[in-house]
């Protein structure tokens, strides 16, 4: 009996398929940096967009939440949309990033996203 031998060096279509996956990811990580993210909190009182490098793009008040006597709930409203928006771009990533690796846990990427 022969041994049959591949046309091709062991694992070649393996390194191929990764070099596609790593290109995938790259653009996918420029769409997402690129995306940007809306939250609003107290009923539409303050809204914000930050984009998927967590960058804070626009941060809108309305007027008549701006009370000198309770600042602090001004502060509030904004860490509630701020962190809101964050959440989004986050979810975002590890989903679309999910699709390039097909759910596989790579290292140096966890927790990057």
């Amino acid at each position: 009996m022969k041994a049959r031998i591949p046309n091709q060096p062991a694992g070649g279509n393996m390194m191929k398929r990764l070099q596609e996956m790593q290109e995938n990811m790259q653009q996918v990580q420029e769409q997402l940096a690129q995306a940007e993210y809306t939250a609003s909190s107290g009923g539409g009182a303050v809204d914000v967009i930050v984009n998927g490098s967590h960058e804070i793009k626009s941060v809108k008040i309305k007027p008549e939440v701006v009370d000198p006597e309770d600042v602090e709930m001004l502060e509030d409203m904004l860490v509630a949309a701020l962190n809101e928006a964050m959440r989004k771009a986050d979810e975002t990533a590890e989903r679309e990033m999910g699709k390039v690796t097909g759910g596989l846990e790579i290292p140096g990427l966890n927790g990057m996203f």
